[in-house]
């Protein structure tokens, strides 16, 4: 392991290697700031820029790039509620109300304190545990994801707020906005009208702009518009109190983002919205989640970068993509004529050890880039918001169109933005509804596949060991709630007359 280690820095800290993973991380973090974009779609544009690399120094920029757009992705989040990254959807949720309080500058600041030691806790245990946890996710199978499924259909319920029928009626909502294309069992469309459009679903990363975006800028223009923000300077730095908070967010995140990242397919959005959920049920500060609480920030932060390097424990070791930005890097190491999988460690250990040594230096570079700049990318919200709602809706739209370059695409964030504005007005949760967007998919896939390996049968669900301790574990946060209410409300026994202290 020692050897490896050493192999592998001396293969990142190579001038050459230095210089492209700064660029990736740049132009990662530029990635992410533009919304529509993303991480797999910058990694996939710039993929052709590196044919002539030598393929270690090809995929740590390219890697570079994905877990640098997870920032980007934060800081249009926080400061403007416009999501660069569906992996920083759930951070808006605490991060654009800590910016309306004057705090954007140490949301901005946790975000990428949280990054770091999540990216460092979760490359320590990349290192040491890759090869058994690649042989675990290969006992993985349809009935154990759908089992996940259903875990995280249960975490709607932290995201509901005072009404869980209301996040419930959202969470539904989101599920039939995802049938919405081909279905998975037959192959036939449904509820497509006869649209081209629509065969191929409603794009999430469109609905998340009209939702966040378009929906937060007309209701600001009906309100009459948010004042700018007048916090000086030094109010924007984080505080001793609010890093103390931070600690076992972060820490609770990072674990949940490096398990959820190692299941084939999971990725970092849903690592984000897991470790909100549970955040938002453990911590004593849960009451304040969605108000502007500094944990609601940490914990999702931690959680999407951990993810993010754990995606590469079933891409190095099986040969299968994590998530959607692994599978374009997946096509990057076909590209070079290197075969993931089990002997990649044993046939290429520089190129294994130099890639994973390059996160570490990856996220020093991208804390000593934006941690300093925290305070000053919050500055701009003393901008007068009658300049910025134009920028904001240009980029949304702009950034809608190049997704697909299909107008389409504009028509989908303004329906959703039109939608946004309604459920900001009737006070409705959108947590619930896109949780229930990215769930729905893979959970009509899942279960699809466990019905056809069990004849119709889902009684796999109940006898296979991991399944079963996955729907164990979801009952136990369903009831655990209700049972704490009980025990709270239990009357202290009184105490005798004799026993009691006379007054004087």
């Amino acid at each position: 392991m020692i050897d490896h280690l050493v192999l592998g820095f001396e293969t990142a800290f190579t001038p050459v290697n230095l210089f492209w993973c700064f660029v990736g991380v740049l132009a990662g973090t530029v990635i992410g700031l533009l919304p529509g974009l993303g991480s797999t779609t910058g990694v996939a544009v710039l993929l052709p820029l590196t044919v002539t690399f030598e393929p270690v120094t090809a995929l740590i920029m390219l890697a570079g790039i994905y877990y640098g757009a997870q920032y980007g992705g934060t800081i249009t989040s926080v400061l403007i509620s416009t999501p660069g990254e569906a992996a920083s959807v759930v951070t808006t949720l605490d991060g654009y109300q800590m910016a309306r309080k004057g705090r954007g500058g140490a949301a901005l600041s946790i975000a990428a304190i949280g990054s770091f030691f999540a990216a460092i806790l979760s490359l320590i245990l990349l290192m040491a545990m890759a090869p058994t946890f690649a042989r675990l996710a290969l006992n993985f199978g349809p009935p154990e994801n759908l089992a996940i499924m259903l875990l995280g259909l249960v975490t709607i319920i932290s995201f509901a707020g005072d009404s869980r029928m209301r996040g419930l009626a959202m969470a539904l909502a989101g599920i039939m906005i995802a049938c919405v294309g081909v279905d998975a069992g037959t192959g036939l469309t449904r509820f497509t009208f006869d649209n081209v459009n629509l065969m191929s679903g409603i794009p999430f990363v469109q609905v998340m702009i009209g939702l966040f975006a378009v929906g937060e800028v007309l209701y600001q223009i009906r309100s009459g518009g948010a004042q700018p923000i007048r916090a000086r300077f030094r109010d924007l730095m984080i505080t001793r109190e609010e890093l103390n908070r931070s600690v076992a967010p972060i820490a609770r995140g990072s674990v949940i983002g490096y398990i959820l990242g190692c299941l084939p397919g999971a990725g970092s959005t849903l690592a984000s919205f897991f470790a909100y959920g549970v955040e938002k049920r453990v911590n004593k500060r849960g009451k304040e989640f969605g108000t502007g609480a500094i944990e609601g920030v940490a914990a999702p932060e931690s959680a999407n970068n951990a993810a993010a390097n754990a995606n590469f424990v079933p891409t190095l070791a099986l040969g299968i993509p994590g998530g959607a930005t692994t599978a374009v890097l997946l096509g990057a190491f076909m590209m070079q004529g290197i075969q993931p999988g089990p002997r990649l460690f044993q046939d290429e250990p520089a190129l294994v050890w130099g890639l994973m040594a390059s996160f570490f230096l990856g996220n020093v570079l991208l804390l000593v880039l934006n941690l300093p700049l925290a305070p000053a990318f919050a500055q701009l919200l003393r901008i007068p918001y009658g300049y910025m709602y134009p920028l904001i809706l240009f980029t949304s739209f702009v950034g809608a169109y190049s997704i697909d370059n299909n107008f389409f695409s504009v028509w989908i964030v303004f329906v959703f933005g039109l939608i946004g504005y309604g459920m900001k007005r009737l006070d409705l949760p959108m947590a619930p509804l896109v949780l229930g967007l990215i769930i729905g998919p893979l959970l009509e896939k899942n279960l699809t596949q466990t019905s056809a390996i069990g004849d119709g049968d889902l009684s796999l669900l109940v006898t296979r060991p991991l399944s079963l301790a996955i729907l164990a574990l979801a009952v136990g946060l369903l009831i655990a709630p209700a049972v704490v209410r009980r025990l709270r409300r239990r009357p202290e026994p009184e105490t005798p007359e004799r026993d009691r202290e006379p007054v004087a």
